[in-house]
């Protein structure tokens, strides 16, 4: 398969742009260039094209409300040549033209946050609510426990099908308003796509962990496989398009994600054997908000239209931009076309100039002007974060985008966490001698460097501390202004919901009973877990299912008015949460009865299964450690030094790159081992009534050569006594 080139256009700014807001006109032939229509939360939409590579400007809105959604659609059988936009509750359709046809309220109680059309069929989902309408008619609402994040709909055997994507790791599939299919994933999904071939229509979903995955909607009815699964990027997928950008008769899948990543692969949804293959990849430092493929600019090139977070609209396209260097004269000769595109851009530039100055000095005269007790404001700074778990190395990746330059990005914490440097972090970190104080235990600055608008950091926290992370953004504008961020650090924020439960494990237990009702309990369990939902189950009990990335534990938590049950194979899990539901109880001055069951066995099980997780992190360790000598000590370079080593350090060279990368997290993932073995063998003997502190610092000893029977001897050495 060869790979793809491609070259990248920028075409206009606009404002700050939402996700599913770019949408391609099709055009009357298949390879003439298209219409572009794209809106931004300014509530402006605009409808562009580009000829000879100035932006011609079909139509464009007045400012209003955010524009959350842009959809092309038609009449069934006809062109898809009408835009429909949503902002509010209300829903606007545009001709290509600009005529206004259609201005309907939807009369929700929500605003909508992404929408679909298909023919005469209307779908509008808010933060809860799903809505079917027909003809502009309601057919009927579902209310959604979880938040919805996108929605598709498609005709199969006559039946109109839609599928939303739910926060809580759950793809559901309605009909006639009704949940007929809960779909399980493995991750969060962030957005849906129908990958369209000649002979069936594809689901595919996007992670926030950075996966595309199929689903069967028809025969398994659920979860199919991983189509593209890439641990090395682990950013969330925010837009996805199919597309034969390489013409071989088969579209290609192409993703946007958070960290301005754009990745072209070769797929095949039907075998298994045709492996994914990454084809190309371009990284553009923003967000990307919305992606299409088509034929934006020149006849007969297919291209990757981009519209970033910031509002840049850019293309990726297949046509060969030529440039001629001669290194011996000027050192650039240009054809007379970009000649007179340079000439244009500096007047362009010059005009930008002299507004500026203009306004300027209009501000400082009104400033002047003003009253002693007056000052100067800046509209509320709008800030794309995201604050996401990754399992893989029990860190959160945290991600701060503006749409202007950042000058530093404060971060305060009132308990204990880890920052982990990022491979592709170029700002600056300074640490304040105030964060050992109760109130900062963190305390420190990153200082970014000229035109950086995007910055991404790895936060570990401890298991059973939580506090509150608090980010303070400053952008490079003037007045100045600060904006403050708030991040609830869990106490048990290292879990992630699960779907299923293994239960072959020995489980300890925790009963709490009293005079509290539903909704409190929820509240007080929301304070300790994270992806917890916004409101309990319709049912008489709510049943909850977490799973550890710290460690292979699980956590079952059950609960109705009065009364509720965790399970966990984890001792130190039932100890957090005992500590805190009795300290949310204490402060509503709610009277509890609590009872503990503790299994010896669990002990053991734990112990037993950290024995393989803690033999693999040493032998990374021990392999970073050779592979520093190999090539510090021995300064091993030339090939056929290489070629004389055993297949043992051969192998450690070939991997130098991969090794490299991980050693920070290895290095993290063992201390983390450690204190949770360390916190278990404390929590265990709490239990028992007895404080074994004064030991921890020689438990972790016997854990540094971790031998199963001598561990497991040391642990139980305070049983005898």
């Amino acid at each position: 398969m060869t790979e793809i080139e491609l070259s990248r256009i920028d075409y206009t700014i606009i404002g700050i742009t939402n996700p599913n807001c770019l949408q391609l006109i099709p055009s009357d032939s298949e390879k003439d260039p298209q219409r572009v229509a794209v809106a931004d939360v300014d509530g402006i939409l605009q409808v562009f094209s580009v000829k000879k590579d100035d932006i011609q400007i079909h139509f464009k809105t007045l400012p209003g409300p955010p524009i959350a959604s842009v959809k092309i659609a038609g009449a069934q059988d006809g062109p898809t040549d009408k835009i429909f936009v949503c902002a509010g509750n209300e829903v606007r359709g545009y001709t290509k033209k600009g005529k206004l046809f259609l201005t309907f309220d939807s009369g929700l109680t929500e605003a909508i946050s992404t929408m679909f059309v298909l023919g005469n069929d209307l779908i509008l989902c808010g933060k809860h609510v799903y809505t079917h309408f027909k003809d502009c008619k309601d057919n009927g609402s579902y209310l959604c426990g979880d938040r919805i994040v996108d929605v598709i709909a498609f005709n199969s055997n006559r039946r109109l099908i839609s599928l939303i994507a739910c926060e809580g790791r759950m793809i559901r599939a309605l009909e006639h308003a009704r949940v007929t299919l809960s779909m399980e994933v493995d991750s969060s999904p962030t957005v849906l796509h129908i990958y369209r071939t000649e002979n069936d229509d594809t689901v595919l979903f996007g992670t926030a962990d950075g996966r595309v995955g199929i689903l069967d909607v028809e025969n398994l009815q659920g979860f199919r496989r991983w189509l593209v699964s890439n641990p090395a990027s682990t950013s969330p997928i925010c837009a996805i398009d199919s597309y034969d950008l390489i013409g071989i008769d088969r579209n290609q899948l192409i993703i946007g994600r958070q960290d301005g990543s754009i990745e072209v692969y070769h797929v095949n949804t039907t075998d298994l054997s045709d492996d994914t293959k990454l084809l190309y990849k371009y990284v553009c430092n923003e967000s990307v908000s919305g992606l299409k493929c088509g034929v934006a600019a020149s006849s007969g090139y297919d291209e990757i239209l981009v519209v970033t977070y910031t509002g840049r609209v850019f293309g990726l396209t297949t046509q060969t931009i030529e440039t001629v260097v001669d290194n011996s004269a000027s050192g650039f000769i240009s054809s007379a076309d970009t000649s007179q595109k340079i000439f244009k851009l500096k007047a362009d530039i010059d005009e930008l100039k002299n507004k500026i100055l203009k306004e300027r000095e209009k501000y400082q005269l009104s400033s002047s002007l003003a009253y002693y007790n007056e000052v100067s404001a800046i509209p509320l700074l709008m800030v794309k974060d995201s604050f996401v778990l990754d399992r893989n190395s029990s860190t959160y990746n945290l991600s701060i985008e503006v749409p202007t330059a950042i000058d530093n990005i404060l971060l305060q914490c009132n308990t204990e966490i880890d920052l982990i440097d990022v491979e592709k972090n170029s700002a600056v970190v300074s640490y304040s001698q105030s964060r050992i104080t109760e109130e900062n235990y963190l305390l420190a600055t990153y200082r970014c460097q000229i035109n950086t608008n995007r910055l991404d950091l790895k936060i570990r926290p401890i298991e059973g501390k939580k506090g509150l992370l608090q980010v303070y953004v400053t952008p490079l504008v003037q007045p100045k202004c600060s904006r403050v961020i708030k991040y609830e650090i869990k106490a048990l924020s290292l879990h992630y919901r699960l779907h299923q439960l293994d239960c072959n494990r020995p489980f300890n237990a925790l009963v709490i009973k009293g005079s509290f009702s539903l909704a409190e309990f929820h509240s007080w369990l929301n304070q300790c877990l994270p992806e917890v939902p916004e409101k309990p189950q319709i049912s008489e009990k709510t049943v909850l299912y977490f799973g550890s990335s710290s460690f292979d534990s699980v956590l079952e938590c059950s609960y109705r008015k009065g009364e509720a049950e965790f399970r966990s194979d984890n001792i130190s899990t039932i100890s957090t949460l005992k500590e805190n539901l009795t300290l949310e109880a204490t402060k509503k001055k709610v009277k509890i009865e609590i009872s503990t069951a503790i299994s010896e066995e669990s002990v053991n099980f734990l112990l037993k299964s950290a024995e393989a997780k803690f033999a693999e992190r040493r032998k990374f360790a021990d392999d970073s450690i050779l592979l520093k000598a190999l090539v510090e000590e021995l300064e091993i370079a030339d090939e056929e030094t290489r070629d004389s080593l055993s297949e043992k350090y051969s192998d450690l060279l070939k991997r130098a790159g991969e090794i490299e990368r991980g050693a920070p997290d290895n290095s993290g993932c063992l201390r983390r081992i450690y204190d949770t073995l360390c916190q278990l063998y404390v929590d265990y003997y709490k239990f028992k009534g007895m404080n074994v502190e004064s030991r921890t610092g020689a438990f972790r000893e016997a854990l540094e050569t971790y031998d199963y029977d001598n561990v497991m001897k040391f642990f139980r050495i305070n049983d005898k006594k």
